[in-house]
């Protein structure tokens, strides 16, 4: 039988292969990357130096080096504005509407499709619900515009044929529809493709878990919320830390193109558009920095604590 050594312990080999080695080896794949890695760096850290406008009284005429510097000024002014209220109010509802009622949309329309037998209805449905997703919001907000329209609109002749009104409503300038009508045209036009990744996750379930659960009794509805939902529950939380950590992008394009009517602005404008009409048609591009600014913190701050939760549950970003 062996007898062990006495003597000096074992001393672990350093790693032969640098990370240089292997980046050499591997330069094939690494290049695939780097049209990607040039696309961020140049569309998103480059910028990032105009967030000194947000401390500076800035000038396009002085750039960024001559003009003055104000601290938190801007921010200041932001906090101690009257719109501020209404501003986060507006990013805030709408958002948590969109987040509770957008994001459960494309996992439950995954669900039930996963239950549909009949091939050729299921391609019907997810060809005819991922359609949308690709057109631009100027087309579905004209769309829904011509729809809503007290002019031959679809939606007042219907209601007018049941009775259920005596003249036509002018859906676009009532401000206590506008956020059911802003957060439904939302969800109608991204659920079909929100719902591709959930679908890829069903398909990649054992189906012997199927048949065993079948064989021990449990109906289709039970094997959705004891196979399928937990299964599939790691894309969920993935999904789930994104769409907290986008929680105050209320949105910009949709609101823009369908709050045409003055009316609205108490209900519809939130920190994208006030952004873009501070900073753009006022050029106050300091402030609006600023704002822009807050916002990117608070988002950054609500990703980190929804990661924190996540990694807690067994599943995390990072």
């Amino acid at each position: 039988m062996p007898q062990l050594t006495t003597g000096k312990p074992l001393k672990m080999k350093p790693q032969s292969k640098s990370a240089f080695v292997r980046f050499m080896k591997q330069i094939d794949i690494q290049l695939m990357v780097l049209p990607a890695l040039l696309l961020v760096i140049v569309f998103s850290y480059i910028p990032m130096y105009g967030v000194l406008m947000a401390f500076q009284d800035y000038s396009i005429f002085k750039g960024f080096l001559a003009s003055p510097w104000t601290g938190f000024k801007h921010f200041e002014m932001f906090f101690e504005s009257p719109d501020f209220y209404g501003v986060m109010r507006n990013t805030i509802v709408i958002s948590l509407l969109k987040f509770f009622i957008g994001f459960p949309a494309p996992i439950l329309l995954a669900l039930m499709l996963n239950e549909v037998k009949n091939m050729m209805f299921k391609r019907v449905v997810q060809t005819v619900s991922y359609l949308p997703h690709f057109m631009s919001w100027v087309i579905v907000a004209g769309l829904v515009m011509s729809m809503l329209s007290t002019d031959n609109g679809s939606v007042n002749i219907l209601l007018e044929q049941m009775n259920f009104i005596e003249e036509p409503i002018n859906f676009l300038s009532l401000p206590e529809l506008f956020w059911s009508i802003l957060v439904s045209t939302g969800v109608w036009k991204e659920i079909g493709f929100g719902s591709i990744v959930y679908l890829a996750a069903i398909a990649g379930i054992d189906p012997s878990m199927y048949e065993a659960a079948a064989m021990d009794g449990a109906s289709r509805f039970k094997q959705i919320f004891l196979i399928t939902l937990p299964s599939i529950m790691p894309v969920v939380i993935i999904f789930m830390i994104l769409a907290i950590g986008n929680l105050l992008n209320a949105g910009f394009e949709d609101i823009l193109l369908l709050a045409v009517n003055p009316v609205l602005r108490d209900v519809s404008d939130v920190i994208d558009t006030y952004v873009y009409r501070v900073g753009i048609q006022n050029s106050r591009y300091s402030y609006a920095t600023a704002v822009g600014l807050f916002k990117a913190v608070i988002s950054v701050g609500l990703l980190t604590m929804a990661n924190y939760i996540a990694r807690r549950a067994g599943s995390s970003l990072w």
